[in-house]
């Protein structure tokens, strides 16, 4: 459904009107397209405390230049040498006049280091630059997103920083990204970073799974469209325009691992668990057959075809798994207890077994945890419920589903070996939870 109040905050009686009143003025934001794969402008690097990063060969490949005397598109804080609260002045010393430089829809990534649990004054400055990072996303504002990566290794974070200083990141914002070792070699082509690889998206007939396997399709992977027998019609129709194929089985089944695993004998590289379903209706009056669906779809599915597929060796070593939580999950949301107990345990299943699955299998798994989405299920929502979720973050509008589509894009890329056990809001930076 169309963001109408976007469309009228854009024109010059609506920005009089809602400056006037007070009230939000969203910014429509800059999304990746063929035509525009790049934001405007120029690159800010600046530093805060002694680095030894090794940084600029990084940046040099993101596809930003240095920043002229223009706006930039992007500002780069290397904070991973802030140890103390006085090497916290120097990122203010840093930003304060480089702010106002910062185009529209443009990007403030900030660069921390690990908690030294060995050091409590490093431990807690750097901890501090989390609070700085979430902070100043809620006041940028114009479309602007601030991110923090906390990293020891420049080169093992250019998929993540390629992907926070692009387009794709648009609806991404207050954000703390962990990237570890580096696990894989660069790809040879970072257009087509999927080519040769196999990708199974789960509920792929429409919406956001839709757009998911359309996006791993455009960065070069053939897809698999899984969804349940009564979505047929649709399944077929979007594996048909994407050149890959459909898969019809109910996830809940207790043998769903074993026949995805016998469709594809020659195994898979993506796994990308996105099928899901709401019953929504206060604890008081939910009855057990509404908590049962939505905990088996969402989350015990979820649980034994992971469970199935890693120890068949279906996933290949190299392989990547993303499943979909939600800020319910994180946030809590009334009338949702059994969606948010789901995808809260999606959570879970992610932070546990991270580890086990990359020293195991050399498989990583991620999650994405969408806010509000423009999906036709949002799209029912009642209209003042829905113009609220809109309006609850940072950027003051609802996210497409290829937000989610690229978020995800970015947790299968062959160069993101190095992100294991993230849980990234894809919400404009909600206001509600983390």
């Amino acid at each position: 459904m169309a963001d109408r109040y976007l469309r009228f905050t854009g024109t010059a009686p609506g920005r009089f009107l809602t400056r006037r009143l007070g009230l939000p003025q969203p910014a429509p934001l800059i999304r990746w397209s063929p035509e525009r794969p790049a934001l405007d402008g120029g690159l800010l690097h600046l530093t805060a405390g002694r680095s030894a990063l090794g940084l600029a060969p990084v940046l040099a490949r993101t596809g930003i230049g240095p920043a002229g005397s223009g706006r930039a598109a992007a500002v780069v804080l290397d904070a991973t040498g802030v140890r103390t609260v006085e090497d916290l002045a120097e990122v203010h010393a840093a930003l304060h006049p480089a702010l106002r430089s910062v185009a529209a829809s443009g990007r403030v990534v900030l660069l921390g280091a690990p908690l030294d649990p060995a050091d409590h004054h490093q431990a807690a400055a750097q901890q501090a630059l989390e609070g700085f990072t979430r902070s100043l996303g809620k006041e940028t504002g114009r479309g602007r997103t601030v991110n923090l990566v906390r990293l020891t290794d420049a080169a093992a974070a250019e998929s993540t920083l390629r992907f926070l200083l692009s387009p794709k990141s648009a609806y991404v914002s207050g954000q703390v990204i962990e990237v570890g070792a580096p696990q894989e070699a660069p790809p040879p082509d970072w257009d087509r970073p999927l080519a040769g690889r196999t990708a199974l998206v789960t509920g792929a007939a429409r919406g956001i799974g839709e757009a998911v396997a359309e996006t791993l399709a455009r960065d070069g992977a053939r897809v698999v469209v899984l969804d349940v027998p009564q979505a047929e019609q649709d399944a077929r129709r979007v594996a048909e325009r994407l050149g890959g194929t459909a898969l019809l089985l109910d996830m809940t089944s207790a043998d769903a691992g074993a026949r995805i695993a016998e469709a594809l004998p020659d195994g898979l590289d993506l796994l990308i668990h996105n099928a899901g379903i709401t019953r929504d209706r206060r604890l008081v009056n939910m009855p057990s057959e509404r908590w049962i669906s939505v905990l088996e779809v969402n989350l015990a599915s979820v649980l034994r075809t992971t469970d199935a597929l890693l120890k068949e060796g279906t996933l290949k070593r190299g392989g990547r798994i993303v499943a979909t939580a939600s800020i319910a999950g994180i946030a809590g949301n009334a009338g949702q207890t059994n969606y948010g107990a789901s995808k809260a345990g999606v959570v879970g299943l992610v932070r546990s077994l991270a580890p086990r699955a990359l020293a195991e299998h050399g498989v990583t798994i991620n999650a994405v945890a969408p806010g509000f989405i423009e999906t036709r299920m949002t799209a029912a929502v009642p209209l003042f419920i829905r113009e609220a979720g809109r309006r609850m973050n940072s950027l003051a509008q609802g996210g497409l589903p290829v937000d989610v589509a690229e978020t995800t894009a970015w947790l299968a890329h062959p160069a993101s070996g190095a992100v294991n056990g993230q849980v990234v809001r894809v919400c404009g930076q909600s206001l509600l939870g983390a």
